[in-house]
């Protein structure tokens, strides 16, 4: 089938255009030409600003295509020219969402048709225009039979992720033999998805009518604890983690800005108060997210457990995961190594180290 992917050329839509390509789909990729990427030869490309309106909808007007995936979209504002342009003639639009619009909950794992959202002054932007395009699409599938679906990605993990915060960030520490720091008593847990498994589920939903109005969890099968993942990590590089645990009076400072890591210096700074518990913008909170993945931390405390089900992509459309969390890992890792990214990438480590300065002093 004809499928446009917008995006295609960075990490989540590169995946799914190697995935479609390999299955015999004719793929067109929209994108401004500003990411490098090694596309399939049969990929066509169109160039183009989706932030120009106007330009887009007239463009995809004189374009037929099956289905189109939406990776690169986050407001109705970038959703709305390919609805003018497709509306009546397309068979599937499928919608990048997000798993940072659940609520915070200790019933897990969490579900797509029971679990609520969260529009609290907790959630940020992205999250919150997550949802509105979601329930904006699924408005118009109820009422004119536009067939939408929302694939809501929770922490994806694999190559040529352009978060290089997240593994990468683990891997360096542990080829330099730095302290590996985890939070509190290392039991929380979280749950990743490969970027590989995920491009396979964005195929199979492909104009199939029983995903047509539903949002589906895309990640992975396995759960893992904070210190779960540390192990798996060092088992996957060969080495003996030298683990640090974060004391958790310590860990509630650092996630409330009490203590500030800005710079050297680490300073006492009151809590906000006209919204306990969000971080500020600039505050700690980009470094200790850091430590081990968390998902939408501004919702999520340190230690609450985020844990998704993916039974309803098992039941619609036959879709389980294919990596365990190691094999991602070893996937990963060994992409890092034949990419040579383990003798060039450079981090920043001080702000660990005063962490690490902190718990020695007790």
């Amino acid at each position: 089938m004809k499928v446009l992917v917008m995006g295609g050329t960075r990490f989540n839509g590169l995946a799914l255009v190697h995935e479609l390509v390999r299955h015999g789909h004719d793929v067109t990729v929209f994108n401004r030409g500003q990411s490098e990427a090694i596309l399939p030869r049969s990929v066509k490309r169109l160039y183009g600003d989706r932030n120009d309106r106007t330009a887009l909808t007239e463009m995809m007007k004189k374009e037929d295509f099956d289905v189109v995936q939406d990776i690169s979209g986050y407001t109705r504002d970038d959703v709305q020219p390919l609805f003018d342009a497709f509306k009546g003639r397309i068979g599937h639009y499928i919608f990048a969402g997000s798993t940072v619009i659940y609520a915070d909950t200790k019933v897990l794992p969490i579900r797509e048709d029971t679990h609520p959202v969260d529009e609290g002054p907790k959630q940020g932007d992205y999250g919150k225009n997550k949802i509105l395009v979601e329930r904006w699409l699924f408005g118009e599938h109820r009422e004119n039979g536009f067939p939408a679906t929302v694939a809501s990605f929770s922490m994806v993990f694999g190559p040529h992720n352009n978060i290089v915060e997240r593994e990468q960030r683990m891997f360096m520490r542990m080829l330099k033999g730095r302290p590996i720091l985890i939070p509190g008593d290392g039991t929380t847990i979280q749950q990743i998805g490969h970027v590989d498994d995920e491009a396979r589920a964005l195929r199979m939903m492909m104009l199939n009518p029983n995903t047509f109005g539903k949002r589906y969890n895309v990640t992975g099968k396995d759960f893992h604890t904070d210190e779960g993942y540390v192990d798996t990590f060092a088992k996957i590089v060969g080495i003996e983690p030298q683990k640090m645990f974060i004391p958790a009076s310590l860990m509630e400072d650092l996630w409330s800005d009490r203590i500030s890591l800005e710079g050297t210096t680490v300073q006492i700074r009151a809590p906000r108060t006209n919204a306990p518990g969000l971080p500020t913008a600039g505050s700690n909170m980009r470094f200790v997210q850091g430590l081990i993945q968390r998902l939408n931390p501004q919702l999520h405390w340190w230690n609450h457990n985020t844990a998704f089900s993916v039974d309803r992509m098992r039941e619609d459309f036959g879709f389980v995961p294919s990596y365990t969390f190691e094999s991602a890992v070893e996937q990963t890792y060994d992409w890092f190594k034949s990419e040579g990214l383990d003798k060039v990438r450079e981090y920043d480590f001080g702000w660990e180290d005063t962490i690490l300065n902190m718990i020695r002093k007790g």
